[in-house]
């Protein structure tokens, strides 16, 4: 039978899509839909067809999975933060167990994967230490605030997100009830008018810090002292700033940041290991899990106190500072330049006299060094273990090239995109290593990305 735009087709789900869409086949028809999870038979409405396949709307559950959950938030569907709330925890575990295990096998050429159970979460909600809301009007002319739809920038109205912290509700409420009182203009993304844009806010879970920084289109806000007093008022509120962003896009950070009251960052803590977290620092999002991710990464390094570690993409020092514990040296290297300076405050704030760090492209500095270091030396750089955590695409093929020329004995590969990761481990098995121990994290319940820690180990000849 040959399927076409609007018609309706009856399903059982047999699989899940990298997104998180539930797949099913009818007389040799593969239909992607949305919300669909394993295991259920539904009514969808197929929005665009192709020869052999095609994406379909969710218009009816027919028969619901045995994995089949109540979301927990109301606006599950329509927002595009949670992929997975319809799905039973332990499947979303075992969805992105087998994710990450089937990258490995299709792209990188993988069999017999050494992998470790997948950590996961106790409670996997509440999890998240950072949140950024759209501030705009609905049809009706009202303030809201929320996040988007999926693929959008519609905004869904939600003040309380299951997925961030109890004080989230209050810091919006607040902020909300100023802009009312002192008639402050939302921005407009298609006019470029208005003044607010986003309300930025981290916690610090360890400290119970609280950060408000409102993103605005301007280079103030009516009525200041009287908004930094009411937020004031929050137990925990420890820094209050504006980002200035005037940009017509939708990055949503600006580079300048003003602070109205209290200092410019939060202090919190993975591990033993403390941090000053800026509006613009990049910090994992999930705390709770960020300390067995990189609990994991250095069991993997394997360290004992006499080893030169070369942390790569190391951001604002989070995993350097972690490994500098065990190692006799750890450089890192970052192309942000005021990573690098948080990083170094970091190293500072924590006493942890046996790290330096390096601005600059991954891809640039490692080469760099290692040409330099030969020509002043006359013997090759060399690393006893060198961890990299690169952005989504993954590691660039110079480094990767520069890696196995310094010839370290443990490669530790913390990855968000098990496809760059799959991809890069190849490059790194047929130049001399060997895929030693995989494991996969969860640090996004709900979501559909899942995080991995891999050791790769020299080859022994």
């Amino acid at each position: 039978m040959e399927y076409r735009k609007n018609d309706m087709i009856t399903v059982e789900i047999v699989d899940c899509g990298t997104d998180g869409e539930g797949i099913g086949k009818a007389d040799g028809f593969t239909v992607f839909v949305k919300d669909a999870v394993i295991g259920d038979v539904v009514s969808a409405k197929i929005m665009k067809a192709k020869k052999n396949y095609g994406y379909a709307r969710l218009t009816e559950v027919l028969k619901p999975s045995p994995y089949r959950v109540k979301p927990v938030c109301p606006s599950a569907r329509q927002c595009g933060g949670c992929q997975l709330q319809a799905l039973s925890y332990e499947q979303q575990l075992v969805f992105k167990e087998k994710k990450l295990r089937g990258n490995l096998e299709r792209i990188g050429g993988f069999k017999d994967i050494p992998m470790e159970p997948i950590m996961g979460m106790e409670e996997p909600w509440h999890y998240r230490n950072k949140a950024q809301f759209p501030v705009g009007r609905n049809k009706e002319g009202r303030l809201i605030t929320g996040f988007y739809a999926g693929r959008t920038h519609v905004i869904i109205e939600n003040r309380d997100c299951a997925l961030g912290v109890p004080q989230n509700k209050e810091i919006l409420d607040r902020v909300l009830a100023h802009m009312e009182r002192f008639h402050i203009e939302p921005y407009n993304e298609t006019t470029g008018q208005g003044l607010v844009r986003h309300i930025f806010i981290r916690c610090g879970f360890y400290t119970g810090e609280l950060m408000v920084c409102l993103v605005i289109n301007g280079a103030s806000v009516p009525g200041q002292k009287e908004l930094t007093a009411s937020l004031k008022e929050i137990p925990g509120m420890t820094s209050i700033c504006l980002n200035i962003n005037r940009k017509r896009s939708n990055v949503i950070l600006g580079d300048q940041v003003k602070i109205l009251w209290g200092q410019g960052y939060i202090t919190d803590k993975i591990g033993e290991v403390a941090y000053q977290i800026s509006p613009l620092s990049f910090f994992q999002v999930n705390p709770r899990q960020t300390v067995k991710l990189y609990a994991k990464a250095l069991e993997y390094a394997d360290l004992h106190g006499t080893e030169t570690v070369w942390d790569l993409y190391c951001g604002i020092g989070t995993i350097s500072l972690f490994l500098a514990q065990k190692a006799k040296f750890v450089r890192g290297v970052e192309i942000v330049p005021e990573a690098i300076e948080d990083a170094r405050r970091n190293a500072r704030l924590n006493d942890i006299q046996n790290a330096e760090f390096y601005v600059g492209k991954a891809e640039e500095v490692l080469p760099e060094y290692y040409a330099r270091y030969e020509q002043e030396h006359g013997a090759k750089a060399h690393a006893d273990v060198i961890v990299v955590d690169p952005p989504r695409k993954g590691c660039d093929e110079a480094l990767l090239d520069t890696i196995v020329k310094m010839q370290p004995e443990r490669v530790v590969y913390v990855s968000c995109d098990s496809a760059t990761l799959a991809r890069d481990l190849r490059y790194l098995c047929d130049r001399g290593y060997g895929l030693t121990k995989v494991c996969g994290a969860d640090m996004f319940p709900q979501g559909v990305h899942v995080e991995s820690v891999v050791l790769m180990s020299k080859v022994k000849k």
